[in-house]
């Protein structure tokens, strides 16, 4: 008998059925416009210029890229957010190209595509596998993706900014829910535990999931990156590039090909 393979909490529909309306609130559907007008800027993409969008989810920032004329694919391991980021960009009547895959082994040329241009990977997306060995892999996965002189931007929460802005937890109402959240160092701060109790206001139902986001220092990522391939690789302690410094507000960092 064939050994089951075993399933990561992210590879769950239910869990982002669940907890994506949590998540993706109106404050980061607002933000989103901004911040692709930004990695517009950074990467330097021109109109019709290739864009990749790892991890792309319910689209939020692929249909805002499309929007501002840039031929983008986005790649993402769960069908219904797929779905989502579909309707999103049927609903704004822009093109949008959509691959279910694992990032861990995603290849252009598996799907018959060229490279891009550029490639994203934001809104702390990266970190949740359950060895470096294979967040390493969704990296090169995306270094391989992008053509050379190409530009990737990933925008992560970091060791320093987790410490920066850590807290125990929090209680909110939110999709009809309330909200309690409960945060916890791993380790020496190797990672971030964070749970979180839905409990829904009309039947009174509970939703608890639990989760481990591993947390990179900015260096430490910057010495993968650069040992990966990139050329080089700078970082920014937020999309208008200010310095990565007591006043970051989060990890982006920029590598070119």
């Amino acid at each position: 008998m064939e050994k089951e393979e075993k399933k990561e909490w992210f590879e769950s529909e239910d869990f982002w059925n669940n907890y994506g309306p949590i998540m993706f609130d109106e404050q980061r559907w607002s933000e989103a416009p901004a911040v692709a007008e930004r990695v517009v800027s950074i990467s330097g993409a021109g109109k019709g210029a290739r864009i990749l969008d790892a991890g792309c989810g319910i689209g939020r920032i692929s249909v805002e890229l499309a929007a501002l004329g840039l031929d983008v694919t986005g790649v993402d391991l769960i069908q219904s957010e797929l779905d989502a980021a579909r309707e999103s960009a049927d609903d704004e009547g822009v093109p949008l190209t959509l691959i279910r895959d694992d990032l861990r082994t995603f290849r252009t040329e598996k799907h018959g595509i060229g490279k891009f241009d550029a490639a994203v990977d934001l809104y702390t997306s990266f970190g949740y596998c359950d060895t470096e060995e294979e967040d390493t892999q969704i990296l090169r996965s995306i270094f391989d993706s992008v053509k050379e002189g190409g530009t990737f931007i990933l925008e992560n929460i970091s060791r320093e900014v987790a410490i920066r802005y850590f807290t125990k937890g929090e209680e909110f109402e939110r999709a009809g829910k309330i909200v309690r959240t409960e945060f916890s160092v791993v380790g020496a701060w190797e990672g971030l535990r964070s749970r979180w109790i839905l409990t829904d206001k009309e039947t009174g139902s509970v939703i608890d999931h639990e989760f481990v986001q591993r947390l990179y220092s900015a260096s430490d990522l910057k010495r993968t990156l650069l040992g990966i391939g990139w050329k080089t690789v700078e970082i920014f302690g937020d999309f208008e590039q200010n310095p990565y410094d007591e006043n970051m507000q989060t990890m982006v960092l920029v590598c070119r090909k």
